[in-house]
């Protein structure tokens, strides 16, 4: 997706248009607009009408209190945020999807998105040895610098997001509802646990909005957008993680999926997808051996441990395997863009840090 110098209250007004949901703005967005005259241009009738009713009249036009309801959210809190392409923390990978949200609603720790992702799926009605698969795999994921990417649904959803936040990793939780609004109700302390350090909720519906069935096929695409992969630990044949897997699939992304008995019926969705093509999964290094240029090289262990010796630079803190932008680095560790640029440049010099295409990665010592 096209990355338009827009800012937040342009976006809002584009999402409250009528008629447009995200794939009808991605197509526009391709044609690179010019804000406002290219906009109302190339937008259809009636959506060009209300958005010149609110560029000349706001107090007139319905758009303006969408606009305004949705800033004062922002405001209201220092972990609110409003994200959309442009912004120095929107995650590269999900402009690479075929129909990126045009703006998500942020409520948690922003630095969660920085390390390299992996979407964990699957059953609801998980088995006691699904769990505790979830459980491990999550875990070590998360002592290996990895965030994990779920639903915060029941079920293989909580078990790894919890697993996770319990090793002193990060998860994100991309909800099919408001970020306000705690779903599955049962989940209400999962829904505290990622408002707080190294978790984050994701939502494109505004606050406020209930759950609903239809969102949840529309979540899932952004679940794995965000990541480098999908980990399928347990499905039916008939289940929702197919689905995800499936638009993993379709964005590029790798597949995985966990083996499990002939007779368990919550194995054979991942059955399914290995005679499909899914990796096969043992272990975490079965997964990482596939995502080789998303390493995170060090973990937030390593990063403690070696703070009293060389590795003392704060920007190394948020420098892993995965290319981070110059200016997202800005915006994580609050430092101009001068001084940044220079730490840089000293990273580079001392071997430790290095500029790819995306970004600057972490050099593994030798």
């Amino acid at each position: 997706m096209a990355t338009p110098n827009l800012g937040t209250r342009e976006w809002l007004a584009l999402t409250g248009l009528p008629g447009l949901g995200a794939g009808a703005l991605v197509e526009l967005l391709a044609r690179q607009p010019q804000w406002p005259d290219g906009w109302l241009a190339v937008l259809p009738r009636r959506a060009a009408s209300e958005l010149r009713l609110w560029l000349d009249h706001p107090a007139r036009s319905p758009l303006e209190a969408r606009v305004d309801a949705a800033l004062a959210w922002a405001a209201a809190s220092d972990d609110h945020y409003l994200l959309h392409a442009g912004h120095p923390a929107w995650p590269g990978l999900l402009s690479e999807i075929a129909d990126p949200p045009p703006l998500l609603w942020a409520w948690g720790d922003l630095t969660s998105l920085a390390p390299p992702k992996l979407a964990m799926v699957g059953s609801r009605r998980a088995t006691r040895e699904g769990l505790t698969n979830a459980a491990g795999f999550a875990r070590e994921l998360a002592t290996r610098g990895w965030c994990v990417v779920s639903g915060m649904a029941l079920g293989i959803d909580a078990a790894a997001q919890q697993a996770a936040l319990d090793a002193g990793g990060t998860s994100v939780a991309v909800l099919g509802c408001g970020v306000d609004v705690i779903y599955p109700p049962r989940h209400h302390r999962l829904h505290a646990r990622l408002r707080d350090a190294g978790g984050l909720l994701l939502s494109e519906h505004p606050p406020g909005t209930p759950a609903r069935a239809g969102f949840f096929p529309r979540r899932n695409r952004i679940v794995t957008g965000l990541s480098c992969g999908v980990l399928v630990v347990e499905a039916a044949e008939q289940s929702g993680s197919l689905v995800s897997a499936r638009l993993a699939g379709e964005q590029g992304r790798e597949v995985f999926a966990l083996p499990g008995s002939l007779h368990n019926p919550q194995a054979r969705g991942c059955l399914r997808l290995i005679r499909e093509g899914a990796v096969l999964v043992r272990e975490v290094d079965d997964i990482l051996a596939e995502l080789t240029q998303w390493q995170a090289p060090v973990t937030p262990a390593t990063i403690t441990a070696e703070a009293s010796g060389r590795d003392d630079d704060p920007l190394l803190r948020w420098l892993s395997g995965t290319p981070t932008p110059a200016d997202v680095l800005v915006g994580l560790t609050g430092l101009d863009i001068a001084e940044c640029q220079r730490r840089l440049l000293t990273l580079e010099l001392e071997g430790r840090a290095a500029r790819v295409a995306g970004g600057w990665v972490r050099l593994t010592a030798a």
